[in-house]
């Protein structure tokens, strides 16, 4: 066995790899169109990946991806996994150990992943290993029909209607949290054409906004401007979301779990907490 970069591994052996090291993870099933896009989203890069191998077959792996996180030039954990035969021989953690140099050496001055609250198996790992936790993240997953969304439609005096991304590089003054990786305007870039962005307007001026993943029925980033809260504007664009989402769910995923704000709204409209994950970062 022998652990090396995955840049010559062939993305049909990744899936195969991935399917089998999540398969008993309901939150993470995807096809392989699903895990080429969350790749791309998230910035994969093959070259500072790496994996441990027994001939040509992938038995654990680490998923990088790179970018910038706070300003800080970022190394982002996409998926680290052990294969099910293979798990409890501490592979993740040889791969892990000997990716670190790599990515010194690479300029990258910390390493941020997420992981699952439940996961007690990965938790002692990435503690032992330096990381300390940021922030919780919470989840969120609700059919369409299950949503509740009443408001006062008659007398609202704001119209919605579709933006550019490149519109909302000012809205960082709405927002209650930083987005994490996944959310941020960097990952949003990445994918391209497949989103759709809204922006809520009291006469030319935006007051509010949301990114929508329109297959998935993700929704990357909803904000509005402090000074107009509470006048049904994210109730608007939320109806708006609804019409164009092509998904039977809607999914928020890593709001902060500190911001009552986004929690008391997603509350209000029946859209539950599903689960929560730490986010954690340890510097190289």
């Amino acid at each position: 066995m022998e652990v090396k970069s995955l840049e010559k591994t062939d993305f049909e052996t990744l899936f195969r790899a991935f399917s089998s090291a999540f398969s008993d993870y309901a939150e993470v099933q995807v096809n392989e169109e699903q895990l080429k896009a969350m790749l791309k989203r998230r910035g994969y890069n093959a070259e500072l990946s790496f994996g441990m191998f027994e001939g040509e077959e992938l038995l654990s792996f680490t998923l990088n991806g790179t970018g910038s996180f706070n300003g800080a030039d970022t190394v982002y954990d996409t998926g680290t996994g052990t294969v099910i035969e293979h798990r409890r021989k501490k592979m993740a953690s040889k791969v892990f150990e000997h990716s670190i140099p790599y990515l010194k050496k690479a300029g990258y001055k910390q390493y941020l992943l997420e992981v699952m609250q439940h996961n007690e198996k990965a938790l002692p790992i990435y503690k032992n290993a330096g990381f300390e936790m940021t922030r919780e993240l919470n989840f969120y997953v609700q059919k369409k029909e299950e949503i509740i969304n009443d408001y006062d439609k008659e007398n609202l005096q704001h119209n919605v209607r579709e933006i550019d991304l490149s519109s909302l590089r000012d809205v960082s003054r709405f927002w209650d949290f930083h987005p994490s990786w996944q959310n941020s305007f960097e990952s949003i870039e990445r994918i391209g054409g497949v989103f759709t962005c809204l922006g809520a307007f009291a006469g030319d001026k935006l007051v509010g906004y949301c990114i929508l993943f329109t297959v998935s029925g993700d929704i990357a980033q909803i904000a509005i401007d402090r000074e107009f809260r509470r006048r049904g504007i994210g109730s608007l664009l939320l109806d708006k979301i609804l019409g164009l989402n092509k998904n039977a769910s809607i999914k928020i995923i890593n709001t902060d779990a500190s911001c009552e704000s986004m929690n008391g709204f997603l509350k209000a409209k029946n859209i539950n907490l599903t689960g929560s994950q730490f986010e954690m970062i340890l510097d190289l």
